[in-house]
């Protein structure tokens, strides 16, 4: 299962209970943490059988234009036994200012091989309610929802009904929702570019920043995020997510779904913990 890193930290774990093999496929800073068409036909193998694609992306907040989708369609058209799961739990939150796409929006001839995987979490808020669906091949689905009732049987009727209320609810409140996120980002994108040793390139969508702190290692002699994170915890207070965590060592992921109060004291936390 080839997998673009950084990744959301369960895709491995996932494949791997399903007794596959997860491949990572590095990405970093200079392509703005997407893979290309190259790396990916590099990547593929007689034993490649899914791609997982994430956009917008946790932890990086990028998202894959529609020309940059269709580079990676007509690779995956040359391998028929590739499946494509594409993961758009983020798709209402971006500001790029194009219509989101994913890669079956681009290119119909995948339709029978993808499965588009979304959820009422990040876009309704509703997190702990616990609702993502899925749409697919109707074999495929139906294989699914056995191991689903073999696992946690279902989700509760009450979160079922809140989530079709949701999704068929009126959703003019997202504009300002995702204004609200653009500003949070607009200003720890900013402040993090004025850090010494920090390198952090703007988000497309999602509420995630995931700057290298490669430069702050190098300077205080660390060579393991973890003890890195565990060291701007323990002496700012601030928690951040190793990108080891992500499959991307050096990285940090930065949350930034909260308030611009909080946000302001994590980043002069942040800036005095680098200044010292």
């Amino acid at each position: 299962v080839l997998i673009p890193a950084p990744y959301w930290v369960s895709y491995p774990d996932i494949v791997l209970l399903a007794d596959a093999s997860p491949v990572a496929l590095p990405t970093d800073l200079s392509t703005r943490f997407k893979i290309t068409p190259q790396q990916l036909e590099a990547a593929i193998t007689p034993n490649s059988r899914l791609l997982v694609l994430n956009s917008p992306s946790n932890p990086t907040g990028s998202i894959y234009t529609r020309a940059e989708l269709a580079a990676l369609a007509e690779v995956l058209i040359a391998h028929p036994q590739v499946w494509i799961a594409t993961d758009d739990m983020y798709e209402h939150i971006r500001w790029t200012g194009e219509d989101y796409a994913n890669i079956v929006n681009v290119c119909a001839e995948l339709k029978p091989r993808t499965l588009v995987l979304n959820g009422v979490s990040k876009a309704y808020a509703m997190t702990g309610w616990r609702i993502g669906y899925a749409a697919g091949d109707a074999r495929v689905i139906a294989a699914m929802a056995k191991v689903q009732s073999q696992s946690t049987s279902n989700p509760c009727s009450i979160s079922q009904v809140a989530a079709i209320a949701a999704l068929n609810g009126k959703q003019d409140f997202l504009q300002q929702m995702v204004e609200a996120f653009k500003e949070r980002h607009d200003y720890v994108v900013g402040a993090l570019q004025q850090m010494p040793g920090v390198e952090c390139a703007p988000a497309d969508g999602a509420f995630y920043s995931f700057p290298s702190f490669v430069g702050v290692m190098e300077r205080l002699g660390i060579d393991d995020d973890v003890v890195l994170c565990e060291q701007i915890l323990e002496q700012a207070q601030v928690a951040l997510v190793p990108g080891s965590a992500f499959g991307s060592p050096g990285y940090v992921r930065l949350s930034y779904a909260t308030s611009m109060e909080t946000l302001r004291e994590a980043m002069r936390r942040l800036k005095r913990f680098l200044d010292a």
